[in-house]
């Protein structure tokens, strides 16, 4: 079977029917995205591409979906949709999973040697690789795409993007740190080896000062905001313009790239190996 092509199909019919059809399909669908099989963007040698029928699927699934019982206990309740369930792991998945209310939705790709730190979540179409560590109350959102060996400090917030489907979600490359309370949406690319210290917000809007090089980066109609590898991403801001601004001294929020990583930068950001 064509996947593809019958998850189009299936959008194509009313709920009812989509769910009469095509539950078979979405468990294939998840089985796939939770083996990394297909993932909702990859990378070639022109750079990172949507595959937007991962997506539509993931979609798919939310549409043919109706509200089960997840409750753990009668204390615990949750609902959610019968087509979206948890990820099943087990001890030779390689995966660490701390104890303390963290998630995985099922359809999201966890590598071995993975680590996670209660309260995280993350969601279908995610694709987290080997040696990362998503920290506590740090979200992996819908389709995200995360590198090997990167740190997600706690809290920080890596957003999903669903729709348009042929949007770009959020990509964080090999050996990148998000520090904490760092938030990463609308499809902005941080590439291998580039840090972002705490509190550093980049959104599709969002325009990033390099003080370094003497650039500005932004998104275009071609490419997303994109963080170079091994920038070093500090909060900043700039003045505000036009005459109010001026007389009341308004500044508003900007990125600055500071430095590249050097010896050390490598040394304050290195992952701990005893930790795993």
């Amino acid at each position: 079977m064509n996947l593809a092509a019958e998850i189009e199909r299936l959008l194509t019919l009313s709920a009812e029917e989509g769910r009469k059809q095509g539950l078979t399909t979405i468990q294939q669908f998840r089985s796939g995205l939770s083996s990394g099989e297909f993932r909702a963007a990859e990378k070639s040698s022109s750079g990172w591409k949507t595959n937007v029928w991962v997506k539509r699927g993931i979609l798919l699934a939310f549409k043919i979906g109706v509200i089960g019982d997840r409750s753990v206990n009668p204390e615990f309740h949750f609902f959610d949709k019968d087509t979206l369930p948890t990820k099943p792991l087990s001890g030779s998945s390689g995966v660490r999973v701390v104890p303390g209310g963290s998630t995985i939705r099922d359809g999201a790709y966890v590598a071995r040697n993975v680590v996670c730190m209660p309260p995280m979540f993350i969601n279908i179409g995610a694709y987290v690789d080997e040696g990362s560590m998503v920290d506590s109350h740090a979200l992996v959102g819908s389709c995200a795409q995360i590198g090997k060996r990167v740190h997600l400090s706690a809290a920080a917030q890596i957003g999903g993007v669903l729709e348009p489907p042929g949007a770009l979600p959020v990509i964080v490359e090999d050996d990148a740190f998000v520090g904490g309370n760092c938030g990463v949406y609308e499809g902005v690319l941080v590439q291998s080896r580039a840090v972002l210290a705490p509190g550093v917000i980049l959104t599709g809007g969002t325009v990033v000062y390099d003080l370094v090089r003497e650039t500005i980066y932004r998104k275009t109609a071609e490419a997303p905001l994109t963080i170079p590898s091994g920038a070093v991403v500090v909060p900043g801001a700039r003045p505000a313009t036009g005459g109010f601004a001026v007389k009341n001294n308004i500044s508003v929020y900007t990125p600055v790239i500071v430095k590249y990583r050097d010896e050390k930068t490598d040394a304050s950001t290195m992952l701990e190996q005893a930790l795993r």
